[in-house]
C-alpha cells in the first residue's frame, strides 16, 4: 500500500472477510464476488490541489461543472484547487474514479 492510501477500514476488512466467507460456501454468485472485489479494492489516494486542476482541466470542464457532478459547492472545488480543504469520503472516491476512467464513469 502507498504511503498517502489510507488501510481499509475496520468494517470494508469484516465485509471483505464475510464476503470471502460466503465464496468459500457458494452461497455468492462468481459474478457478484467480481464485482463486490472491484468496488472494495477501489484505492483511494489524496490529491493534491494541482492534481484536482490538472483533473478537471483534462475532463474539459469547468469548476462549477465538476462541483455539480460531485454533488458539492463551487466554493468546495474552489478550495480543494488552492489547498484551503482537501476532499474527502465520496467525493475523492469519485475524484479517483474519474482520474482512473474518465468522467463519463460518474454522470
Amino acid at each position: 500500500m502507498k504511503s498517502n492510501q489510507k488501510a481499509p477500514s475496520r468494517i470494508i476488512q469484516e465485509m471483505q472477510a464475510s464476503m470471502s466467507g460466503l465464496d468459500r460456501a457458494l452461497k455468492v454468485s462468481k459474478k457478484n464476488m467480481r464485482q463486490f472485489t472491484e468496488f472494495s479494492n477501489l484505492n483511494v489516494s489524496s490529491m493534491t490541489p494541482s492534481q484536482i486542476k490538472a483533473l478537471r482541466e483534462k475532463s474539459s470542464i469547468s469548476q462549477a461543472v465538476l462541483a455539480a457532478v460531485l454533488n458539492t459547492s463551487l466554493s468546495t472545488v474552489q478550495k480543494w484547487e488552492i489547498g484551503d480543504k482537501q476532499p474527502s469520503g465520496p467525493s475523492l472516491k469519485l475524484l479517483s474514479l474519474i482520474k482512473r476512467k474518465g468522467l463519463q464513469t460518474v454522470i
